[in-house]
């Protein structure tokens, strides 16, 4: 490609996809028509004005995809000139983001989940029947220089996973146009692989359209489940502890601000403001409150950190890029409890003195995404948000952020790049969030799950609070149980149930299948065998046995698994998702996957011993010299399969 402006003109579909989100352009030198002889004196535009309208890249070429189908050179030129953006600039984010194609590409494409998870429910076989029935699959790139694209067609492509484990094996959708569609598929089959390539209708259950208000809820509900469009919790059985951050799902109306507020929403925004920003952190930070993300960092000891700082402004961001195989429970409440997080994030944004707020949600969860902004517009309707708030003077606002497919962009710095219109890399620390981070200036990061608990001890108290669970674990916890279990879902049980009950909770392995290993923590978490299912939940816990919770993984793994192509699929996961900016990450995921496809291949250089002992010493590299955390973990659960689970013992 040109990285220059060469001033070609994009097409009248490219030009109203871009102007649909900036608006019209105001002259010739921000993109309008040219031959205004005002022009040639006078610009309204430039300088820092545009430059501070950077932050819109990456929603400008999600609006070209989703009209077009694909970013065309033409349309990155018109977006530069609205934007101000260097071409170059522009063309190292495009091609940074899996959900971005800068070939051509049909409208419709179909992107088929073949990760871990899916992999437990039989997606290996069902990319082959597809493969068989719909052809090679599609690659990110041409083969060649000329590329023909059917202006009706259907492509389908490989894909991580897309955070529909408990309905694996899953797909996801996406049809550009005017009135773009974008659908998660649950309990993907070939007759509808078959049915989507042949232009069949996308199905209702987990679509999105410009048309949010059309949304409506249809639940049921069984004796020890509860489904409402694709969303799978499980009801606690009698003498269980009631359901705290799921109560709603599956019950409420998620579309719907009455059923909310009668349901006990915003009684807690309400109490925040009436005990004062310096009262709601002091209750957070006694609740023990610590980050359900996979850090673990102490929830109001970052709020507090925040508010002290005397730069303002300052900023909020919930983190719900949620990409981590084996993880679904972001989606469950996006989907099914969106005023909670909204009113959520409102508290947060008072207590820490913030007046803004970003919704960073991955791209492949449509729903929630439509969910939010409807939660948001009702909120502000009634006066839960935006100026003035309550009537008491606080201002604060939320705007919803969409990633285009890039598992990095869940690290808390590379959210800030992917917001301000960068190529979504990790940023070195110190300086830390607190200190600099959105826009260089103080900014808390907290995830779903940990500002779904924030009412909740608003309303309770931090003490009182605290006491459930462990000293050191407190507050309830989701689990996401996926894999070979009767019933995959998320699980909500206070800090302290064991492996094993959460299995049964699942209702064990099913079919009656032996159980081979467990993946705890996701794919930047460790395998452990079937003789350590007594392993408490807690962090203290996951400490002890050399493991981690991580964002609350739990697959299962029977005895059909072929557990070696289980370790090159996430070997495979963290060479792709490898954002490239350090040697260590970039090059190591590369070598791990190289030396465990010579080992699957049984072609080792100098016998399985020396490659394990190669792949410990490029693990170690990685562990100790990557920038973040994606290289710093990504030998991690490779290394308990083979040392701890004994994996590879009989190659």
């Amino acid at each position: 490609m040109d990285l220059h402006l060469r001033h070609a003109a994009p097409t009248d579909e490219e030009r109203a996809a871009v102007d649909a989100l900036l608006g019209a352009p105001s002259s010739a030198w921000d993109g309008g028509a040219r031959g205004n002889p005002l022009d040639g004196h006078v610009s309204y535009v430039g300088g820092r004005t545009t430059r501070e309208n950077r932050h819109m890249l990456l929603s400008a070429l999600r609006a070209l995809q989703a009209r077009v189908g694909w970013v065309s050179e033409t349309g990155i030129e018109y977006v530069c000139a609205r934007l101000g953006v260097p071409p170059a600039d522009a063309w190292g984010v495009a091609t940074f983001y899996a959900l971005l194609s800068t070939t051509p590409r049909a409208p419709r494409v179909l992107h088929v989940c073949d990760d871990i998870a899916c992999r437990c429910k039989g997606a290996a076989e069902l990319i082959e029947q597809i493969e068989r029935t719909l052809g090679p699959a599609h690659a990110h790139a041409p083969n060649g220089e000329h590329v023909s694209v059917d202006p009706n067609g259907t492509v389908w492509m490989r894909s991580p996973c897309l955070g529909m484990c408990d309905h694996a094996p899953a797909a996801f959708v996406q049809q550009a146009g005017v009135e773009a569609v974008e659908s998660l598929v649950a309990e993907m089959t070939v007759e509808k692989a078959r049915g989507l390539a042949s232009g069949a209708v996308i199905p209702n259950e987990q679509r999105e359209s410009r048309n949010v208000g059309s949304l409506r809820t249809v639940a049921s509900t069984s004796p020890d489940s509860s489904t409402a469009l694709g969303m799978t919790t499980q009801i606690p059985q009698r003498g269980q502890p009631s359901l705290r951050l799921l109560r709603r799902v599956g019950v409420v109306d998620p579309e719907s601000i009455a059923a909310y507020g009668a349901s006990g929403g915003f009684d807690a925004l309400r109490r925040a403001i009436e005990i004062g920003a310096e009262r709601v952190i002091d209750e957070v930070i006694a609740s023990k409150l610590m980050g359900r993300g996979g850090a673990a960092f102490p929830t109001g000891k970052k709020w507090e950190a925040v508010a002290k700082q005397v730069a303002r402004p300052h900023y909020l961001i919930c983190n719900a890029d949620e990409s981590e195989p084996g993880t679904f429970k972001d989606r469950v409440l996006l989907d099914g409890d969106p005023f909670a997080i909204v009113e959520a994030m409102t508290i947060a944004g008072f207590a820490t003195a913030c007046e803004r707020g970003f919704v960073y949600i991955r791209g492949e969860y449509p729903l929630g995404a439509a969910r939010m902004q409807h939660a948001i517009d009702q909120s502000r309707a009634q006066g839960f948000l935006g100026q003035d708030i309550l009537g008491t003077g606080i201002t604060f606002e939320i705007e919803i952020r969409r990633g285009a497919g890039a598992y990095i962009c869940g690290e808390e710095t590379a959210i800030f790049n992917s917001i301000e219109g960068y190529r979504g890399e990790p940023r070195n620390k110190p300086p830390f969030p607190a200190q600099a981070g959105l826009f260089g200036l103080p900014t808390v990061v907290n995830n779903v799950e940990t500002l779904a608990n924030i009412p909740l001890i608003v309303l309770e108290g931090g003490a009182p609070y605290a006491s459930i669970g462990t000293a050191l674990s407190t507050g309830p916890k989701l689990f996401c149980v996926s894999g070979n279990v009767t019933k995959p879902g998320v699980y909500e049980v206070p800090f302290g149930a064991t492996l094993r009950e959460m299995l049964e909770m699942a209702g064990g392995v099913a079919h009656g299948r032996a159980l081979q290993a467990i993946l705890l923590g996701g794919a930047a978490g460790v395998f452990v065998g079937p003789n350590e299912l007594d392993i408490p939940l807690t962090f203290e816990g996951a400490r002890a046995a050399n493991a981690t919770l991580g964002s609350g993984v739990i697959v299962a793994f029977d005895d059909t698994v072929d557990m070696t192509q289980i370790l090159l699929r996430i070997a495979s996961f963290f060479r792709d998702e490898s954002c490239g900016q350090c040697v260590p990450c970039r090059v190591g995921t590369v070598r791990q996957e190289e030396a465990l496809h010579r080992i699957a291949l049984r072609k080792p250089i100098g016998g399985v011993a020396r490659e394990i002992a190669l792949l410990d010493e490029v693990g170690l590299a990685m562990k100790d010299a990557s920038i973040c955390g994606l290289g710093q973990t990504a030998y991690a659960a490779i290394e308990s399969a083979i040392h701890r689970v004994g994996v590879l013992n009989s190659k």
